[in-house]
C-alpha cells in the first residue's frame, strides 16, 4: 500500500537502555531459543496452526516473472515438501501486506494473495483459493469484495469460524472516485474502510459488513473468534489523525460500535504500517500493538477475560525504543508470549495476566529494513515457532522456543 509518510526511524530515535535477553529470565523458567536456520528461498512468511496443533508456513517466492504462493507443514522440526496455492503475474507484492491461509483441521484450506486490477500503482484485488482436499488442489481463485471499484483492498485477516472462515479486511472502494481511472487522495475523498465477510469452504460468501467506516490504510488487521463470537481489532484514524487500535466484536448478530482499547492519543500524519495482533482461548483475549509516545517506540498488550468487553491495565513490554512489527499468542496457562522487533533484533516476552513480565528473550537478528518484513510466531505444543525473511538472501529463517515449565 502507500509508503510511510513519516519516517519511523525518526519517530522513534535511539534509545540507551540494557538489552534483555534470555539469560536475564526468572529462575522459575526454564525455556531455551534454538536456531534452525534457512526453511526455503522467498518472502513475506506466515504462520497458522490448526485445531490439531499443526503448523502450517505459507511464503511468496518469485521464480523469473512468474510469483507463487506456497505451503509447507511443520513435522518433528522438518517442514514438509511445499504444496502451491497460486500462481501469478501480476501480483500486488508487499512487505507488510503477506498473503495467509488458514484451516480448522488440515481438510478444508482458505488463503489469499493480492492481484493488480489495473495499471494503477494501489489497484488491486483480494484473491481466494480455497482446498477441500488438504490442500493437494485448489480450485480458481474469488474475488473477496464485490464492488468492482480499481482501488486498494488487502491486509487481510482470517480464522476458522464454526465450519465456515471469517474475514476481514481493509478496503478501498471509497478512496477513489466514480472514474474508476481517477484515484483520489485518501485525505481528498472517502477514507479507508474496515469490511469483513463469512466465507463457506466451497467459496460462498454467506454474510458480509463494514464494521468501520473510517480507519488507518495500510495497518494489518487481527481477527479471532472466541466463545462469544469475532473480534476484530485494527488501527482506527480520527479526523484529528489519532491512530490508535480499537476492537469490534459481533454480539447477537449485531456489531458493536468500535472501542478504543487503549487512550494513546498517537497523531501521526501518515500510516505507520503496524497493526495490532490478537489471541484467544475460549473468552479469554490478549491483544499487542505498537505505538509512539514522547518521541519512542513502544510495543504494548492488554489481557482481556470476557472477549474483548473490559480489558485489564496496559503492560508496556519493550525495554529499547521498538520499531513494532508484533505478534502474540495465548498460552495454556493464560500467561501470553509476545513478539516484536527492537532494532534489528526479533524479542519475545512471556506476560502473567498480572502484568508480571516472567521472561525476555532475543530470538534472531533480522534487519530493519521493510525487506525483513514482519516476523511470524505461533505456539503450538508447548513450543513456539518463529519464522523471518533474510532480507539479504530472500529466505525464510525459523527458530523455536521450547516452554519446559
Amino acid at each position: 500500500m502507500r509508503k510511510l509518510l513519516l519516517s519511523l526511524a525518526v519517530l522513534v530515535g535511539l534509545s540507551a537502555c540494557d538489552h534483555a535477553t534470555n539469560d536475564q529470565k526468572n529462575e522459575s523458567d526454564q525455556s531455551s531459543v534454538n536456531q534452525h536456520g534457512e526453511i526455503t528461498k522467498g518472502v513475506a512468511p506466515y504462520l497458522f496452526k490448526d485445531f490439531n496443533d499443526n503448523v502450517y508456513l505459507s511464503w511468496t517466492e518469485q521464480n523469473d516473472s512468474i510469483n507463487e504462493l506456497q505451503f509447507s507443514v511443520l513435522s518433528q522440526d522438518n517442514w514438509t515438501e511445499p504444496k502451491t496455492i497460486a500462481k501469478g503475474t501480476d501480483w500486488f507484492i508487499n512487505w507488510a501486506d503477506y498473503p495467509i491461509l488458514a484451516t480448522k483441521t488440515g481438510k478444508n484450506f482458505i488463503a489469499h494473495y493480492l492481484q493488480k486490477s489495473s495499471k494503477g500503482t494501489y489497484s488491486y484485488d483480494v484473491m481466494l483459493k480455497q482446498s477441500t482436499d488438504s490442500g493437494a488442489t485448489w480450485v480458481e481463485p474469488r474475488i473477496l469484495h464485490d464492488d468492482g471499484k480499481q482501488a486498494e483492498h488487502g491486509f487481510v485477516s482470517i480464522a476458522p469460524y464454526n465450519d465456515n472462515f471469517f474475514v476481514s479486511w481493509l478496503d478501498g472502494r471509497n478512496t477513489v472516485s466514480q472514474k474508476k481511472t481517477d484515484h483520489a487522495h485518501h485525505g481528498s475523498s472517502g477514507a479507508m474502510t474496515l469490511r469483513a465477510a463469512v466465507i463457506t469452504p466451497s467459496g460462498e460468501k454467506l454474510k458480509e459488513w463494514e464494521l468501520d467506516n473510517r480507519v488507518c490504510d495500510c495497518c494489518q488487521t487481527t481477527a479471532v473468534i472466541t466463545n462469544n463470537g469475532p473480534v476484530v481489532a485494527y488501527r482506527d484514524r480520527s479526523s484529528k489523525e489519532i491512530r490508535d487500535i480499537s476492537i469490534t466484536r459481533l454480539i447477537d448478530a449485531k456489531w458493536s460500535s468500535p472501542q478504543t482499547i487503549h487512550d494513546d492519543a498517537w497523531k501521526i500524519a501518515g500510516c505507520p504500517v503496524n497493526g495490532p495482533r490478537m489471541s484467544a482461548k475460549e473468552n479469554a483475549l490478549a491483544v499487542a500493538w505498537f505505538t509512539v509516545q514522547d518521541g519512542e517506540g513502544k510495543v504494548k498488550m492488554k489481557f482481556s477475560t470476557d472477549s474483548g468487553e473490559t480489558f485489564g491495565p496496559e503492560i508496556i513490554i519493550n525495554q529499547q525504543t521498538a520499531i513494532g512489527r508484533v505478534d502474540v499468542e495465548l498460552l495454556d496457562d493464560q500467561s501470553a508470549l509476545v513478539s516484536w522487533m527492537e532494532g534489528s533484533e526479533i524479542m519475545a516476552a512471556r506476560i502473567n495476566p498480572d502484568g508480571e513480565i516472567i521472561a525476555r528473550y532475543t530470538i534472531a537478528t533480522s534487519s530493519e529494513n521493510r525487506g525483513s518484513g514482519f516476523p511470524q510466531m505461533t505456539v503450538a505444543k508447548n513450543k513456539a515457532i518463529f519464522t523471518w525473511t533474510d532480507s539479504e538472501k530472500k529466505t525464510i529463517q525459523w527458530a523455536s522456543l521450547n516452554f519446559k515449565n
